[in-house]
């Protein structure tokens, strides 16, 4: 079983010794040092951590908001984690899941996450129901109007324009014309 510590700096001008010092003396055997936003999606340290570490292994922070920025993502890394049979430690909030303890907490902390979910997801569906009731229709507007069909259909009818050219007139792309008139060419324009 080896701890692997995984510090991270958000600029080039702070310093990570305070991350890397603490993750020494908690005895890392090996440390991922990253630049990095904490919302930047791909960071390659990190991902390079979560490649190298083992089963059986903990991967250390200092800090939480180190490894994660959203609990979201911390409690989905610390799963990723869980699912490869690796620990997970952070040393200032004092959190270890190869506890009992720190399973706990972390069992609190996704049953937090998946109550702030449902509660999203219900203020959705009533705020789309509250929407619907006043006549509201959900979903992106249409590219093109019954009227614009009508004069797309009438243009190909026509035949002295190209799809594309009827397309760039009505201001949509070939393929949003070909939406809304599969098969212009074949297609009847009564």
């Amino acid at each position: 079983m080896s701890l692997i510590g995984y510090a991270r700096v958000s600029t080039a001008d702070q310093t990570p010794d305070l991350q890397i010092n603490a993750l020494t003396l908690a005895g890392c055997s090996r440390i991922f040092l990253e630049t990095a936003s904490g919302a930047d999606a791909a960071r390659v340290e990190l991902a390079a951590a979560l490649n190298y570490i083992r089963p059986g292994d903990t991967l250390v922070v200092w800090k939480l908001d180190r490894l994660a920025r959203s609990i979201t993502k911390l409690i989905g890394t610390i799963e990723q984690l869980n699912e490869a049979g690796c620990g997970f430690t952070s040393l200032t909030e004092a959190i270890d899941t190869t506890t009992p303890t720190g399973k706990l907490v972390f069992h609190i902390f996704g049953a937090l996450t998946e109550f702030e979910r449902s509660i999203i997801r219900e203020r959705t569906l009533a705020g789309l129901a509250a929407a619907k009731a006043r006549g509201r229709r959900g979903g992106r507007p249409r590219a093109l109007s019954d009227q614009s069909i009508g004069a797309a259909k009438a243009l190909i009818k026509d035949g002295s324009l190209t799809i594309a050219e009827i397309a760039v007139q009505l201001g949509v792309s070939d393929a949003t014309l070909y939406k809304y008139i599969p098969h212009p060419r074949s297609t009847p324009t009564r």
